[in-house]
């Protein structure tokens, strides 16, 4: 009985200790993680911008012609859009002269049915002495007065809204650039710009400035600051150069300010005189001069289009040429050339893209500026 007592026992013992809970733990894995079809997110998606696709798909005849703001022709205005891809007409005297108002907008709607891209169509509505379309009778009782004249007789406030009614006027007849406003800071009697400036201090100047270009903008008619860097009181260079010995503090003090005000107020572009310009380039008319384009560029923050004056005017042709002019004015930084001889003056940049002289990077920037104003405006 002893022995089966303490055997009994020992059964006891190691049947508890088999029943005993394991010491160790076992080891745990990481949840497998099933991707699914809401976990994955597309990848972020930039729609396609209109302008560059536009440019993409351009043969190299269609981008040199959108440089071309040319003198609509006496003939063939029609067939010339299509020949010469061109990127839009500016209208003057002959081009209303017997027009009605209807017969003049067929006319302009006309030109954009046939043109590819679709065109600016500009005129000179300046008020006073240059007013291409009210001066007619058949469009306006009376010709726009002078941005001078209506500052002079009942204040900025009046006169600011003279270009808010010349914007609607421009507007339901197609037109979609106005040549203006004049930034120039003229002040002797007697000198070329001085009816056609306002003729006040720059800082009044450049709010008339900002005013007339935030009105445009209400109807979608774009502005042109001109004459930059500032005609001040030069002589016509439409017949021969004029030169400005102007230090540059002077021309920073008072003929830049007005074109800083239009620039801020969101300009689409700038048109350069034929003036030389010493404090810039004492050799090189501004239109042709990379240094004057370079400081608009640079200095003054504007990235619109570059506009040059008429390339036929005699400041350029005497020395230049016609054609020379256009390839030298595309070189210099412009983007629009202002042509009557832009037959003539297409060839001779086309052929100097074909031959590298003109970069397609450089024809490249100044198309897309070109289209880049035209959506701004509605067109594209």
């Amino acid at each position: 009985m002893k022995y089966a007592g303490i055997f009994l026992a020992l059964l006891i013992c190691l049947s508890g200790c088999a029943a005993a809970p394991a010491e160790t733990t076992a080891p745990t894995e990481a949840p497998t993680t099933i991707p699914t079809a809401a976990a994955t997110e597309p990848p972020t998606t930039v729609p396609p911008d209109p302008v560059e696709e536009l440019l993409s798909a351009m043969t190299m005849e269609e981008k040199v012609g959108q440089l071309f703001l040319a003198r609509c022709p006496d003939g063939n205005a029609i067939e010339d859009i299509a020949a010469y891809h061109l990127g839009g007409y500016i209208l003057f005297d002959r081009d209303v002269r017997g027009e009605t108002r209807e017969s003049f907008t067929e006319k302009v709607a006309g030109y954009q049915a046939v043109s590819k891209i679709p065109m600016l169509i500009a005129v000179d509505e300046e008020g006073g002495t240059v007013c291409r379309l009210s001066s007619y009778t058949a469009f306006r009782y009376a010709p726009f007065p002078s941005p001078r004249s209506l500052y002079e007789s009942r204040g900025l406030e009046v006169a600011l809204s003279v270009e808010l009614e010349k914007a609607y006027f421009l507007h339901e007849l197609g037109v979609n650039v106005n040549m203006a406003p004049v930034c120039d800071v003229t002040t002797q009697r007697g000198a070329f710009m001085y009816s056609r400036s306002l003729g006040q201090s720059p800082e009044i100047t450049g709010e008339f400035v900002a005013g007339a270009v935030t009105r445009m903008a209400k109807f979608q008619v774009g502005s042109v600051l001109k004459h930059f860097p500032g005609y001040g009181n030069n002589t016509d260079t439409h017949t021969g150069i004029a030169t400005d010995w102007r230090s540059l503090e002077e021309l920073e003090s008072v003929d830049l300010v007005p074109f800083a005000a239009g620039i801020e107020a969101g300009c689409g572009a700038v048109m350069v005189s034929h003036t030389i310009v010493t404090a810039f380039d004492s050799e090189l008319p501004a239109t042709l001069s990379p240094a004057v384009h370079s400081y608009l560029r640079e200095e003054m923050g504007f990235e619109g289009v570059i506009v040059t004056d008429d390339l036929v005017m005699g400041a350029i042709t005497e020395t230049y040429g016609a054609d020379e002019a256009a390839v030298l004015a595309v070189l210099a930084g412009n983007d629009l050339l202002c042509s009557t001889e832009y037959q003539v003056q297409y060839q001779a940049v086309l052929e100097a893209v074909q031959d590298g002289r003109i970069s397609m990077e450089l024809l490249d920037e100044a198309v897309l500026r070109i289209l880049n104003w035209k959506m701004e405006l509605g067109l594209i």
